[in-house]
């Protein structure tokens, strides 16, 4: 390949990466695209779709046991789980999406390398090959890599991360999670489902830190349906290796036999693409930028989990568009106002059996700030016909807001399916509705969804399926 000129290089094909490359493409820019595995990113590839095509599994298997509550007599109730169609049958779904971004990226003229491409100065990236590419700007969406810990014995044959046990041809008899957050939560729901015997070991006091307490109680209870023994306010002290299995030594004074531990710490932003050559700010492993996605370098930006802002794909989404509007402004292909890049309001999701689902404050959040004159309507998923008709009672859609206006200020769900829920409260409050619009809008019946308009009429006084 000889040296070529670009008006953008975007290092990274994950979320925010070929996001921002296509719709900077479709405005009219040059871009190459240069990504030394798939497309993709994490998110597609080892994180978001590849778990939850197990989570289908989980809600597959559940639904076999309690099918004969439904008047389905299954002659021999027992199953097995073949991990090797398991993890074929994952590994085609994201194959389909990933050929799906190669499809869309090839449409939008974005020129694609699979090499790692390093900044070498300010309007110049080198590939692998040696090739030099000239550009006018630069997108560092390199995403983020699997995180670590100091534990004695950690280079173990029985510690896999979260990216190679998505590829395990084998179901562990048993499982230890070094890490009670998100990643180790979900690969405890599956793999507990799948019939493994597993223990999370989590260093602060509660599982899932961060999110409502009411939620986190109502996944512990499935976690604990499902026989998974939970250590929190421990810590892993030693690991030592045996012949068919490895031994934990925990900080509680407890140890624990597992012929599988997963490391399911936090990720960490890849920094790769930035050399000694050419020096880029840097805080505290992560990618500085400003509001409008600039580094420490007028046209370099970044965008996604390199920023360590939020690390999460949908906030990708949102950086790679905002990011590639931005330079596309400074190339003189848009005549509008630079974007800022707004994180005030973000949704998270935790996907088991049941699910919950997060966006804005919580409670004592709001309490803390000592400016609302705060008001909660919770609504149970026990009185949501939608959710009792699937058998499933656990849960509540919760929002909070404040008295004088109805201002939503977070709403907070758990139960099946109500990851679903969450956008239209997100939508809510980016656009400022309030509860009493909430309340007053036709929600179809039935619905899990609706049970955030009854939550939200709670809040003002009018809910008629619920006690006052």
């Amino acid at each position: 390949m000889s040296n070529i000129k670009k008006d953008i290089v975007v290092i990274g094909g994950g979320p925010a990466g070929y996001i921002g490359a296509i719709k900077a493409a479709r405005l009219g820019a040059s871009v190459l695209l240069a990504e030394k595995k798939q497309v993709g990113g994490t998110c597609l590839n080892i994180g978001c779709i590849p778990t939850k095509y197990f989570v289908q599994s989980v809600h597959t298997i559940s639904a076999l046991r309690n099918g004969a509550s439904r008047g389905i007599e299954i002659t021999d109730p027992s199953f097995t789980i073949d991990m090797k169609k398991a993890v074929k049958g994952k590994d085609k779904t994201v194959k389909r999406l990933v050929k799906g971004v190669e499809f869309l990226l090839n449409q939008a003229k974005v020129e694609t390398v699979n090499q790692k491409a390093t900044i070498i100065g300010k309007n110049l990236v080198k590939l692998e090959d040696g090739t030099v590419i000239e550009t006018k700007n630069i997108l560092i969406a390199s995403g983020s890599v699997s995180a670590t810990v100091p534990i004695e014995g950690l280079d173990s044959p029985f510690v896999v991360d979260s990216e190679k046990i998505l590829d395990l041809e084998y179901l562990p008899k048993k499982l230890a999670i070094i890490g009670g957050g998100v990643i180790g939560v979900e690969f405890a729901s599956i793999f507990s489902s799948f019939g493994s015997e597993v223990t999370v070991i989590e260093a602060l006091p509660s599982l899932l830190n961060g999110f409502d307490e009411e939620q986190v109680e109502v996944l512990s209870k499935g976690l604990k349906k499902n026989k998974v023994t939970v250590y929190t306010s421990t810590t892993v002290t030693k690991i030592e290796t045996h012949t068919d299995e490895a031994t934990l030594s925990l900080s509680n004074g407890k140890s624990l036999n597992s012929d599988l531990i997963l490391l399911a710490v936090k990720r960490k932003a890849n920094l790769s693409p930035l050399t000694d050559e050419f020096k880029i700010k840097t805080d505290k492993n992560r990618l500085v930028i400003n509001e409008y996605g600039v580094t420490s370098v007028d046209n370099i930006y970044g965008g996604g989990d390199v920023t360590g802002l939020n690390m999460l794909a949908h906030v990708a989404y949102h950086m790679g568009e905002a990011v590639a509007h931005n330079i596309c402004v400074d190339l003189g292909l848009l005549k509008t106002p630079k974007q800022k890049i707004r994180l005030d309001i973000v949704p998270s999701v935790v996907y088991s059996d049941l699910e919950i689902a997060s966006v804005g404050m919580t409670e004592k959040e709001a309490a803390a700030t000592k400016k609302y004159d705060i008001v909660v309507g919770k609504f149970p998923l026990s009185a949501n016909g939608r959710s009792l008709s699937a058998d499933f009672s656990e849960g509540f859609v919760k929002v909070v807001s404040e008295r004088k206006y109805g201002q939503i200020l977070g709403v907070f769900c758990a139960g099946l399916n109500v990851s679903e829920i969450i956008g239209e409260a997100v939508v809510a409050m980016q656009h400022e509705l309030t509860v009493y619009e909430i309340a007053d809008s036709i929600h179809a019946h039935p619905t899990i969804n609706e049970a955030l308009k009854e939550a939200a009429a709670i809040c003002i006084g009018q809910c008629y399926h619920w006690g006052s």
